[in-house]
Formats: C-alpha cells, structure tokens, sequence
C-alpha cells in the first residue's frame, strides 16, 4: 500500500507537540535470480514497506515504525515514539542540544534510467543469468565451478519533518556478477567480475555485456592458475580504481563518519592539518560525479537533507566529517546530506555514498614507467580496516613491476597498511577515473549500497601473499 505526501503531513500536523517529528515513508523492492553450476538455485521477490516515525523529545530520539497504514495505526507510533522518547529522556545525560538548520528537500527527486527494470521480465532476467553461468563454465574444461547473481533493488520513499522536508524519492540499483572456480591438478583458484549502478537495465550493461562480465571471470580464473605468489615486503604500488576505492570507503571513510569521529577515531581533531600527500583529494558524493550511475547515488538522505559532494581531504588537509544534523550541529558543520535507512524500520545512521580520490595529472603509462620495482595491484577483495585506519585487504590479480615494465602476473596478494601513512606516501596519481566497488554493501548495523573508486594511484604499502 502506498501513502502520499499530503497524507504523511496530516498526520505530522495531528501529532502531539513535540520539538521534531519526522515521518519517513518506504518501499523496498528486492529481486533475486541466482545461478548455481549450470542449475537456478534461488529466485526471490521481496516487497517491504512501511513508515518510520521519528521524534525529538526533551533532547531524546524516538524512534518507531509500522507497516500498518491506517490512521489510527500510524498515530499511535507516533504516540509509542513520543513516548520512548520521554522515558530515554528521563535518564539520559548527553542530549541533542539542536538540529543544524539544512537544505531540506521540496519536490520528487529520480535518477535518469535508460530502461526502466519493470519493462524487463522476470523470465528474461533468468534467461540472461542462466546463460551467462552457462558461458562461464564452457570457457575452459578447467572452470569447475559457477556461479551468476542478478539482483536489483527499487526504492520508494516520502519524507516530511516539522522543519519543512517534503520529497518524494525514487531509486533503481541493478548489480550483476559472475564468480568462477578453475581447477586443475589440485591447485584452484576463484576469480568474479560484476557491476553494480544507479541507474536502468541498459545503463548495467552499458560497458560491458553479460556475456563479455562471464568471459572476463572465466579468463581471470584460468590465467591465475599457473601465477606464483609475491614474495612480502613494503615498496612501491600501483593501485587501480576498485583498490582505491575500497581503501577510502574502508580504511578512511569510516574513520571520518562523525559518530564515530565522537565515539575516538584517529582521525579526531585532525580538520585543517595536514593527513595525505599534496595530490590526495577525497570526496564522499551523493550525486554521481565524473560518470553517472554510480551505485552510491543519492540525491535526498533519509533526514530529507539534499545530497551534495563533501570534500574530506583537499590536497592533503583533512577538511570535513561525514555528518548528520545532529553531528553537524556538535562541530558546529553544515549537514552533509549522509543520513541513511536501510528500510521502513532502520533508524538514519550516517553512512557514506560514493567515496573516492579525484582524478590527477599522470597518464597510466607514465605511471607504470617511472616505477622501478613494485607491484600493480588490480581487482579488489574483502579484507578488514579498523577505527585507527589499520587495514589489510586481498587483491585477486599482482603484476610484478621492474625497471618500468609488467613483467609476471601473481596471485593471492594482500596489501596492508595504516591509511594515513600510505596516503602520505602518494606520489602519482592518474588521469582516469572509474567506479568499482558497486556490487558490494557497507555493513554498518545495515546493509546498504555504496560506491568507490578514483584513479591509479601509486603509493607504499606492505605487499604480501594470502595462503
């Protein structure tokens, strides 16, 4: 069941005085097709909806939800809201002090789509999964197994609050990807390529068809098989656009959101001082910038904020935290627009979008020549950062580099390090750019989409080989 704006409002005005409400309607539509070895393993279709209901009470967050639409079951939420609110208020020692007075959304918001998913049917989404898994398997009678996910999530959503938001938001995120296992003489190896967007059924596959993702995975698989493993030690690397963008989503992203920025991360007290090199400037977006669609792309928050690019780092000097109103209003800050929900129930947490570093002034060919010895790092994997910016994350291909040359491929390589001080250490950055990271989910409390990247960059970082 869907409501309206002019309905959400009514009962915003018919609510209890309270010093903030905010009411934040939501339908969340999940698709799922997944391929298994040559079998269809699992397709589901998901519809979750409801109202979230937030109040500020005596300096307290309430928060309460339904997925009952009728009147008398949305004002009692409101009323269950007001109420936890008034007892969390009767304890509690820090309270919210203020709101910081932001750009609030008026108006229905959507991203550009070249085909709509709705236009698409369910039986030609199998058939595009089947046949692609199909594809990868009959590369080689070395790929032993498969696996291909379709997936796409629409999104819904009115937000009103006391202070003047009233938007209606749309959104379409469509990923795709191949995972492929090559095995032979005991020895395997798993490689996957996939994309992830903003955007329509064309935009997906805009770069790169199903059949050329499957072919890729396959191909990756099969020439890992034979590379070495590197050898450990801190030098030169060579990072490309998915790397870059899962260390500043990972290792520097999370450090500057401002709860915890409160709760003592390392990047506390740092706003104005120098943490990277001069060529280092990271920016968390809402909008997609230097390419659309990327899977991040938000153009409202769910505090009803309007999105916009902050810039973290400016040529090496930490410039801004990643903040919501209340945060925002601690340091003093404007809202950054980073408030989100993962569905009806979630309370907004502050969360990135699209983090990435902006492209520079090297091409990828000078780059590659000036480095004496190092590695050129490609295809990024899960690996784990910490509140100090300690990280460590796995890279599915290696190529050695020696006297500005590719020279051998490797494989199972980690790159480790503390952020800051790899970031100090960037002395190339390229001219390209590209989002990598799309088909991925940041894990804080709720899983939500993001998006990465930048260019090749060249830094120094502790290269070693996964067992």
């Amino acid at each position: 069941m869907q409501v309206s704006v002019e309905e959400l409002k009514k009962f915003m005005e018919q609510a209890k005085s309270t010093s903030y409400i905010e009411l934040r309607y939501h339908e969340k539509v999940l698709n799922e097709i997944r391929v298994s070895n040559g079998e269809l393993d699992r397709i589901r279709s998901v519809v979750n909806d409801g109202i979230g209901i937030r109040v500020l009470v005596s300096g307290c967050w309430g928060f309460s939800s339904t997925s009952e639409m009728s009147r008398e079951s949305v004002m009692d939420t409101i009323n269950n809201a007001i109420s936890s609110a008034g007892l969390l208020a009767e304890s509690k020692q820090r309270k919210v002090e203020k709101l910081a007075e932001a750009n609030l959304a008026v108006g229905t918001f959507k991203p550009p789509l070249n085909g709509n998913l709705t236009d698409y049917s369910i039986e030609e989404k199998i058939k595009l999964t089947i046949d692609s898994d199909a594809l990868t398997k009959k590369y080689s009678n070395k790929i032993k197994a498969t696996s291909c996910v379709y997936r796409e999530t629409m999104d819904q959503k009115i937000i009103v609050n006391t202070d003047g938001a009233s938007a209606e938001l749309f959104n379409s995120k469509p990923e795709f990807s191949v995972t492929a296992v090559a095995k032979e003489f005991g020895d395997s190896i798993t490689a996957s390529e996939g994309i992830g967007i903003t955007g329509g059924w064309n935009d997906l596959f805009d770069k790169k068809s199903a059949n050329d993702i499957a072919k890729e995975a396959a191909q990756k698989a099969i020439k890992l098989l034979k590379a070495k493993r590197p050898k450990g030690e801190r030098t030169q690397v060579i990072l490309d656009p998915g790397m870059v963008g899962l260390i500043s989503h990972e290792a520097i992203g999370h450090t500057v959101e401002a709860d915890f920025v409160l709760s003592g991360s390392i990047i506390k007290d740092k706003i104005g001082q120098k943490v990277a090199s001069d060529l280092v400037t990271l920016i968390d977006s809402g909008p997609s910038q230097f390419k659309n669609g990327a899977a991040g792309t938000i153009f409202v928050d769910d505090e009803g904020v309007v999105t916009g690019r902050t810039v973290i780092i400016e040529n090496g000097i930490m410039r801004s935290y990643l903040h919501n109103r209340e945060t925002a209003a601690i340091f003093s800050a404007k809202p950054t627009g980073n408030a989100r929900a993962y569905e009806y129930d979630d309370e907004p947490l502050i969360r990135m979008r699209n983090t990435f570093i902006e492209p520079g002034s090297y091409s990828y060919d000078e780059i590659i020549k000036e480095t004496k010895h190092g590695y050129l790092l490609k295809g990024a994997e899960n690996g784990q950062a910490d509140a100090n910016g300690e990280f460590m994350f796995g890279s599915q291909e290696a190529y050695l580099i020696e006297n500005g040359e590719i020279r051998q491929l490797l494989r199972g390589a980690s790159i480790s390090g503390r952020a800051l001080d790899v970031l100090m250490t960037v002395d190339a950055v390229g001219k390209d750019f590209e989002y990598d990271i799309g088909t991925g989910y940041c894990m804080k409390y709720q899983p939500i989409k993001v998006d990465g990247g930048g260019p090749h960059i060249r830094c120094i970082a502790i290269v070693g080989g996964i067992q």
